[in-house]
């Protein structure tokens, strides 16, 4: 426990509240039966969340053994169904990962609490080596690892091997639950963990923690190749774009450091080798007029005005698309987030809001506005042009409708006669 303790201590202030992960084996109860003790102590605190992914038939099973468990310690639990089925097509294990990782990501805490430990860290090693990944794809999972929007990521077992976690759950007394598809060796983690790396331990007895510390010196290199491209980026990176003409004048090495590091930043997954180097070569050589688009997964590079943009693979928009706003905050539109902030002096005014039918729809071809009483009306081509919106965000762009009127465009101007006067409340548009 005091190691645990000794982890969390200098990156954990007191009055901070821990969420943890729950699935409910061994290494996971192993964390919560820890915290539970740790937590009055340190002034944390501390909860629980079950994410069932309603894989196993036994799903049910452990979300009530997960709750019987966190009642008997008086600890407050969550339960979140979730379905894999709309990103089944990445397999299993990574879409229940990456469904679990938004689960958690969403709850209002200081910290996100993991049970990986040291074999973990052995296990996903070998598996990015063997996918030809690169120094940061192999890089250990870090203790404390912060993300941009949502809470850090802790990982105080890092240090500590599956056995001895078996060993203290048997030592207290605890009950946790197997997951029966670990047994299932058609996994990958799985082949490499009952086949693999129990015959390299016959040579190699303390292999588990040797890879262990290999992973952290491919941390260690990887953050000497981030302070680089940081070096690189300076002035150059606006925190969503990078100039191409950066990328152009580095060194090769340096040029494609510098592109991983722009997409690691902006959350894209990390291409493959041969892909990165013909995003790199697409965005540097092609003609200034050429439309640069580089898809891998879900996500692609492209090219506007002489600057490199990353993102999500956008739907097709559909013309028609119109949905009505009724004073909400927040509104989730196909391709991102609208939100109404409520100020004074700019934005569209309250008061002719309030009296009018608001509805939000997507570009048809024809929108004019006018943002100034002192200038003539200008289409939204022309106001996209003059903004530097790229070309293929346009169609997908939220425009706002009092009636038939084309009141507003985020991030592009109000009509005149519908801008809140100076002292005037008023609402503002954010298009994320």
């Amino acid at each position: 426990m005091e190691r645990v303790a000794d982890v969390l201590m200098p990156v954990v202030p007191a009055g901070s509240s821990i969420l943890l992960g729950l699935s409910g084996g061994v290494d996971s109860v192993v964390l919560l039966h820890l915290l539970a003790q740790l937590a009055p102590r340190h002034f944390w605190k501390f909860s629980a969340l079950h994410v069932n992914h309603g894989i196993s038939p036994s799903a049910d099973e452990w979300a009530d053994f997960c709750a019987k468990l966190c009642a008997q310690n008086s600890i407050s639990l969550q339960v979140e169904q979730i379905d894999i089925t709309p990103l089944r097509e990445k397999g299993i294990e990574a879409a229940a990962r990456e469904l679990r990782h938004s689960a958690l990501a969403r709850q209002p805490a200081d910290f996100i609490a993991l049970a990986h430990h040291q074999d973990d860290q052995a296990e996903t090693l070998l598996l990015q080596l063997l996918r030809g990944a690169g120094v940061k794809g192999v890089a250990a999972m870090p203790v404390l690892r912060s993300r941009i929007g949502t809470p850090p990521l802790l990982r105080p077992l890092l240090d500590v091997a599956r056995a001895e976690l078996e060993a203290y759950a048997q030592l207290h007394g605890l009950q946790w639950v197997d997951d029966e598809s670990n047994a299932d060796d058609s996994y990958p983690r799985n082949f490499l963990r009952h086949r693999v790396l129990p015959l390299l331990e016959q040579r190699f007895p303390a292999c588990r923690t040797t890879l262990a510390r290999s992973a952290h010196h491919f941390a260690e290199a990887a953050e000497l190749a981030d302070v680089l491209a940081e070096q690189d980026a300076q002035g150059m990176f606006d925190g969503a774009t990078l100039a191409v003409s950066r990328l152009a004048e580095l060194p090769a090495l340096r040029a494609k450091n510098l592109l991983r590091w722009f997409l690691y930043r902006r959350g894209a997954l990390m291409p493959e080798t041969a892909r990165l180097e013909e995003m790199l070569r697409q965005l540097c050589v092609a003609r200034a007029d050429a439309q640069v688009c580089i898809a891998w997964g879900d996500w692609e590079v492209q090219r506007y005005r002489g600057r490199a943009y990353v993102g999500c693979v956008r739907p097709e928009p559909q013309a028609d698309f119109r949905v009505s706003w009724r004073g909400e905050a927040a509104l989730a539109l196909p391709g991102g987030g609208l939100r109404f902030v409520h100020c004074r002096g700019e934005g569209v005014s309250a008061e002719k809001l309030a009296g009018a039918s608001v509805t939000i729809r997507l570009r048809s071809g024809k929108e004019i506005l006018r943002p100034d009483a002192a200038r003539p009306t200008r289409t939204l081509r022309n106001l996209f042009q003059g903004c530097g919106i790229p070309p293929w965000q346009r169609d997908g762009w939220p425009l706002l409708y009092c009636g038939e009127t084309l009141a507003a465009i985020p991030g592009i101007g109000v009509e005149c006669s519908w801008q809140a006067a100076p002292g005037e409340a008023g609402v503002k548009l954010i298009w994320e």
